[in-house]
């Protein structure tokens, strides 16, 4: 037993004993707290200073039925919104298109106009929380719509924060939430960057997510090297459309999932930071120190979880969540122990949430920055996942960049065949997961959360009486200015924004971005 290799989940070999670290030059390759390379964190006094933002993902049904819950975990404790959209509002479908029948709420809230936006604010004043928005393709409308809501509470759009996840291509890579093919994405991506330079300053304009790809089957160096290599083909574009690296870098903002490897969960943190600081400076020679920060929200793992013996999530969650806070996370999300079987109760989530105030308050960890570091395996754990998740960013930049080892099909081959293993460790037992394939017994009945269909009825009808009451001829010329726009290079949130003011639809607008762009159909 004890002499049997042991393996990460990248398949980074485990030593029974660490007793140095080689090549490791504390001062280059370690620094402190808040400096280049960031290694240690990217803030001096990290937990002392202040506590991660405990943003609990949320998102059901109509969009009252979300305010609700909304305020439930404010009211619990919680520090920032993270907003999670059903299925056609990520796919840019009114809840009354064919296409949505069936889908409506299902997986987070449904959005159809900036009606619905100010429904899930209702009673949360927009200048004084930070919110989270996992949209990508719709991004910029969902962004539009909050600064609208904003300005009718009389908020300065200046003053608002947050984080729109806006990452396309991970998009294409692992998850399918795409419309409009690649280099019209960028486009809207580079535009919404410009739109917040100008007017929300304080906006993290893109959170560059592995997370999703991680949840498709990746390990965890595929998700340093692919999430990095996206981001270098995020600033690249940013470059080409005119932008300044110093004015928009330090607003860039990444997305991990954190698995239950702890330790190569711990590393992979460190070396993602210290390699993005390395490519910001050497690659595109910034000047802020903030512009090669790596600041990153986290999410424990979803793929983690079983429907088996669901309470054992609770477990799983607590070391997931630990791993992100030795990190260095800036900001968590702690899955509910019933996430495999539904979207999670109240009860579930409320425990989720006393999960990250637990390690906060009373755990000690908080008391020093990076209290992992100088550990002879955790440090040469990081340099291993930097010298693997490089020659992955290599490999792409060899290839053209992101978009082009996209589609190429590369990314996704290279997670379908990480996956594949991993399955197969867990179907022939080699790799254990309890209450699954080993140590298992019936289950108890875990109580789940059902979606109000009478929402979702009222959801529809909202929509149609917003169409009725709106002056239908000031939406066409607004829509048509969108459309003038999008065939010629201005930045096209200003037209979409007085769109959605006139009570245009989400679906309305991504349709006007059809006829122009077309509709994304991979290849292969």
């Amino acid at each position: 037993m004890g002499d049997e290799r042991r393996l990460t989940d990248s398949e980074i070999e485990i030593r029974a004993l660490y007793e140095g670290v080689e090549g490791l030059d504390p001062e280059r390759d370690l620094g402190r707290p808040g400096e280049p390379p960031f290694t240690r964190g990217v803030y001096p006094s990290m937990y002392r200073g202040r506590l991660w933002t405990m943003r609990q993902y949320a998102g059901m049904g109509a969009a009252d039925d979300t305010n609700r819950r909304f305020r439930y975990l404010l009211d619990h404790g919680q520090t920032g919104l993270s907003v999670a959209f059903d299925l056609p509002t990520q796919m840019g479908l009114d809840s009354d298109h064919p296409r949505a029948e069936g889908e409506v709420g299902k997986t987070g809230v449904a959005i159809d106009s900036v009606e619905d936006m100010k429904r899930l604010f209702a009673e949360i004043p927009l200048g004084e929380v930070t919110t989270s928005m996992t949209i990508n393709a719709t991004a910029a409308i969902l962004l539009l719509l909050y600064e609208l809501v904003a300005e009718e509470q009389g908020v300065d759009p200046a003053s608002l924060e947050g984080t729109v996840q806006n990452d396309i291509l991970k998009e294409y890579a692992a998850r399918g939430t795409y419309i409009y093919p690649p280099k019209p994405s960028m486009r809207l991506i580079t535009d919404l960057f410009a739109y917040c330079g100008e007017r929300i300053p304080k906006w993290n304009t893109i959170s560059i997510s592995g997370y999703h790809m991680r949840e498709a089957g990746s390990t965890a160096v595929q998700e340093v090297a692919f999430t990095l290599a996206n981001g270098i083909a995020y600033v690249q574009a940013a470059l080409d459309a005119g932008l300044d690296v110093d004015r928009f870098g330090p607003r860039l903002s990444f997305f991990f999932a954190c698995h239950m490897n702890f330790f190569e969960e711990v590393a992979k943190f460190r070396a993602a930071r210290r390699m993005w600081s390395k490519i910001m400076q050497e690659r595109f020679h910034v000047k802020d120190p903030r512009s090669a920060m790596l600041r990153f929200h986290t999410q424990t793992g979803g793929a983690t979880l079983t429907a088996q013996q669901p309470e054992n999530n609770i477990v799983r969650t607590t070391l997931e969540a630990l791993a992100a806070v030795l990190g260095g996370t800036q900001s968590l999300h702690t899955n509910s122990f019933d996430e495999a079987l539904s979207l999670p109760t109240e009860k579930a989530v409320k425990i989720a949430l006393r999960t990250q105030q637990v390690i906060g308050y009373e755990s000690g960890v908080t008391d020093t920055a990076d209290p992992l570091g100088g550990s002879y395996f955790v440090e040469t754990l990081t340099n291993e996942i930097e010298e693997r998740a490089g020659e992955y960013v290599d490999k792409i930049q060899g290839m053209g960049g992101a978009v082009s080892a996209i589609e190429a099909g590369f990314y996704q081959d290279e997670i379908h065949e990480a996956a594949f293993r991993i399955t197969k460790g867990v179907e022939d037992g080699s790799r254990v997961v309890v209450g699954v394939n080993r140590f298992v017994d019936p289950d108890d009945e875990t109580p789940i959360q059902t979606i109000d269909e009478e929402g979702v009825r009222r959801q529809v009808q909202q929509l149609h009486d917003l169409r009725a009451g709106r002056d239908d001829a000031a939406v066409q010329r607004a829509l048509q200015a969108i459309e003038e726009t999008a065939r010629g290079t201005g930045t096209l949130l200003y037209p979409m924004k007085e769109a959605l003011r006139a009570r245009a639809t989400l679906g309305e607008v991504s349709d006007v971005l059809r006829r122009v762009f077309g509709e994304y159909h991979p290849s292969r």
